[in-house]
């Protein structure tokens, strides 16, 4: 028995919502599977695909400001002014897109001078 795959998908292409919605529900039911399935697994692969990149984030400047405000300097390049508003708003995310290490690298620099650090 030699299935016409064109004619089933003119089929599906002509089908209402409420038609595809009780074929679907026929195919889970006769063969025991759910459709939901794939969706999960995709929505799994694209939340480890998401830990390759990592924010830093400076949650709270604590109680060495001065100090938090060179080390952000050192890490972004901002003048004086820039760093400082930046530790001022806090939170904010001090740098964006890194790797593990180098977020990792930034976050004990910037705990070591005072500062409250979250990776995202």
């Amino acid at each position: 028995m030699a299935l016409n795959i064109e004619n089933i998908v003119a089929e599906l292409e002509n089908a209402t919502i409420l038609e595809l919605s009780e074929l679907v529900k026929a195919i889970e039911e006769k063969f025991d599977v759910t459709a939901a399935a794939p969706v999960a697994a995709a929505g799994a692969g694209e939340a480890a695909a998401a830990k390759d990149s990592f924010d830093v984030e400076l949650t709270a400047a604590g109680d060495k400001k001065v100090a938090v405000i060179k080390e952000v300097r050192g890490i972004t390049g901002l003048g004086l002014k820039e760093a400082k508003e930046l530790v001022d708003g806090a939170p904010t995310v001090v740098k964006e897109g890194l790797s593990e290490s180098e977020a990792n690298e930034i976050k004990e620099k910037l705990e070591a001078a005072g500062a409250s650090i979250t990776l995202k």
